[in-house]
């Protein structure tokens, strides 16, 4: 059996990205000194868009909430930047953010 159980991303500063996550989320952060950080989350689903209008032009993980609100809320709270405001997909309503440290992910809410 194989599972994927970590993804690594590219960061303008990992301790941003790293306190980004936590504040936004609760994630438990571990620093690996100044350059590297560990986000522990549980979950993950993979998906691949070949619709080239909506692909991404780097991974693009999800993140799964009950409150697309709330979530909005504390990622521009948490210093994200929304890059789409939340819209409609086939199974729910997401919204996608830039955090501190560069990357694009979106935060989704089912139907």
């Amino acid at each position: 059996m194989f599972e994927i159980d970590f993804a690594e991303f590219p960061s303008t500063s990992a301790g941003a990205s790293g306190d980004f996550f936590e504040r936004a989320f609760g994630w438990k952060v571990t620093p690996y000194g100044p350059q590297y950080t560990d986000v522990r989350a549980a979950g993950l689903t993979l998906g691949f868009q070949e619709d080239p209008a909506e692909r991404p032009s780097a991974p693009l993980v999800t993140v799964r909430t009950d409150d697309l609100a709330a979530a909005r809320e504390a990622v521009i709270a948490a210093g994200g930047e929304l890059t789409r405001e939340p819209f409609a997909f086939p199974g729910g309503r997401r919204f996608h953010f830039r955090e501190p440290g560069g990357n694009e992910l979106a935060v989704w809410c089912p139907e």
